[in-house]
């Protein structure tokens, strides 16, 4: 319990669900699996998996603002933009993204992928999957499951020392 929280306020430790995390991709990885990052806390988990790994090959960012069906009311954000150093074609891609919501984001994601080739495989794997699914996708592996009110947003933050804490907002 986070001694500093409000009563009835969320608290997730997303380090240790980083380390869930770890643990649970060993199960989905391949020899020749490729790690992509969807912008911006799935390209933060993807670079620190990469690293803690000893994987030598760069993980590819991905992002899903293109392909977005609310492109016309968000505009591009300024995240990272996609950067794939690989073939995609025939690749199997392991495809990391912080919170699973509608599954919106990550169809988006998925089809800004295709336009860079035809990958062998994609799977998908989150640090918490919150439900509340608007499309038929769903997470390979989730370090967490858990329901929030759709007036609540979860996200991963970044501090300067590369920790990772998740931040609840308001939805607006």
């Amino acid at each position: 319990m986070n001694p500093t929280a409000q009563p009835g306020a969320l608290f997730l430790d997303a380090e240790a669900l980083y380390g869930e995390l770890v643990r649970g991709v060993q199960s989905l990885r391949r020899p020749d699996t490729r790690l992509v990052g969807v912008t911006s806390g799935g390209a933060w988990l993807a670079e620190r998996l990469a690293k803690d790994l000893g994987l030598k090959e760069e993980p590819g960012i991905i992002s899903s603002a293109m392909h977005r069906d609310d492109f016309a009311r968000r505009g591009l954000s300024a995240t990272a933009q996609t950067r794939l150093d690989f073939d995609v074609n025939g690749a199997h891609i392991l495809m990391l993204d912080d919170v699973l919501y509608t599954g919106r984001t990550t169809r988006a994601a998925i089809n800004e992928l295709f336009d860079y080739g035809r990958p062998a495989a994609v799977v998908l794997a989150v640090l918490v999957d919150r439900g509340g699914r608007e499309l038929p996708i769903q997470a390979d592996y989730a370090a967490a499951r858990m329901a929030l009110p759709a007036d609540q947003l979860l996200a991963l933050a970044r501090g300067a020392d590369g920790r990772f804490s998740f931040e609840v907002e308001r939805a607006v």
